[in-house]
């Protein structure tokens, strides 16, 4: 059974789009099921953070709330989703926070792959490969 759906969003989602939220949604409605939108600032090297404004950290954190309440609101889940922002490795703390909460499902978007997603590997490929629940990559479709 499935009973909380996390949902990983990447920055401006709510200007995007995007078909994992819509799915997760067609999901939940389906299991009756809870909606987690999670959003990880990527943490600065401290020798790049001393340089920048030191309310910079901040004002990303609260850029990146708006942004995943605009998402909310945008799909109907205001007052109905939870919005986690944290600061960190965002492949790292996507699994970190579906293990420490009882996450059943992961649902992500990814983009077309390029050459460097090969080499390197991206956060939704990372999340696929260490998951210890289901997890479903939506493809974030071109307009």
């Amino acid at each position: 059974m499935i009973e909380k759906i996390l949902v990983p969003l990447p920055v401006q989602s709510s200007k995007s789009g995007s078909a994992a939220v819509e799915m997760a949604v067609e999901m939940a409605k389906a299991h009756g099921a809870k909606i987690i939108l999670l959003h990880v600032v990527e943490e600065m090297p401290a020798y790049v953070s001393v340089h920048l404004p030191a309310d910079l950290r901040k004002n990303v954190t609260a850029a990146a709330r708006e942004d995943m309440e605009a998402v909310a609101k945008a799909y109907g889940l205001d007052g109905k989703a939870d919005i986690v922002v944290r600061e960190g490795n965002p492949g790292a703390d996507i699994l970190d926070f579906a293990n420490d909460n009882g996450i059943d499902m992961i649902v992500m978007s990814s983009h077309d792959p390029g050459v460097a997603d090969y080499l390197l590997g991206s956060v939704s490929s990372r999340v696929v490969r260490h998951a210890h629940c289901s997890v479903l990559v939506v493809r974030q479709r071109k307009n």
